[in-house]
């Protein structure tokens, strides 16, 4: 039994699509969800599904039971103690028996200098206590979502251009749909024992260059307006947008704007036996006409 949490998420749809198109049958793929309501497609399709929260330890014992392997996809509750839920979820595994943990990590290039410490500090940490269990574990550091793009460069930028303070910085963005395709390989393929794979794109691209793809793809004018930070954050506060909010953007595009998500480094075109899907085509299916 592989059980993938964050089921009804964006990811862990595309890890449970790409389980079943490699011919893992449905009732052995237990989707861990929140609200039972949410999987109505996942329980048509004869998945298996079970109630749970990462903050209720109870919850996930019950829901990990009978588990072999186990898809761990990261928090992304910002008013949690993110640690402490992965612990809780790792604990529940242990205690089951699970054999094998695939746990969504970071690519970065320097964990020790980094605009985002408090999500790299969380990862790593998670990825220690996973370790520490002696589970069979695979960590996949992965790069930024292609499909994060949009939410980076606001929500009219293919009117009024990309308003995002990432610089010149490049990223190697990876469809979901890839990671969630790598992660089945993990799941159903041997070779993978206490691994940590880079899941990054063969190309860097920055906003400039996502900016020009656009444009031609459109067929309009998508500009890349590269604000600088101050005027960035002052702009997105008297929009109403929440400062912690403004505050996680503003780190990210500093980090992209230093660079440190061009790692050079990628394991994704071994793990899927393909080359990546290129940013081009994505933004083509994405925002073509």
């Amino acid at each position: 039994m592989i059980l993938v949490t964050g089921a009804t998420g964006h990811l862990g749809n595309a890890a449970i699509q790409s389980l079943l198109e490699k011919g893992v049958p449905a009732n052995e793929i237990t989707a861990l969800v929140r609200d039972e309501n949410k999987a109505t497609n996942l329980k048509d399709r004869g998945v298996q599904i079970k109630i749970g929260n990462y903050n209720d330890y109870h919850s996930l014992k019950d829901a990990l039971h009978g588990v072999d392997k186990l898809f761990l996809i990261s928090s992304n509750d910002v008013t949690a103690d993110t640690l402490l839920q992965h612990k809780n979820v790792i604990n529940a595994a242990k205690e089951n028996g699970v054999q094998h943990i695939v746990y969504i990590s970071q690519e970065i290039k320097d964990d020790e200098i980094t605009a985002i410490p408090f999500v790299i500090q969380i990862h790593r940490a998670t990825a220690e206590y996973i370790k520490e269990t002696g589970v069979v574990y695979t960590i996949f550091n992965d790069s930024l979502y292609a499909d994060s793009i949009g939410k980076f460069s606001g929500e009219t930028f293919l009117e009024n251009g990309i308003f995002f303070p990432a610089g010149d910085g490049k990223v190697p963005f990876v469809p979901r749909t890839d990671i969630g395709e790598a992660a089945a390989v993990v799941l159903t393929t041997p070779g993978h024992d206490h691994m940590t794979y880079a899941i990054t794109a063969n190309t860097a691209y920055s906003f400039e260059d996502i900016s020009v793809m656009l444009s031609a793809i459109t067929g309009k004018e998508v500009k890349y307006l590269k604000p600088d930070l101050d005027t960035y954050s002052h702009a997105l506060i008297n929009a109403g947008v929440p400062k912690e909010v403004v505050g996680f953007l503003g780190a990210f595009a500093t980090a992209i704007k230093n660079g440190e998500f061009d790692t050079n480094r990628s394991h994704l075109e071994i793990l899927l036996g393909r080359k990546p899907m290129e940013l081009k085509e994505f933004l083509k299916i994405t925002y073509g006409k």
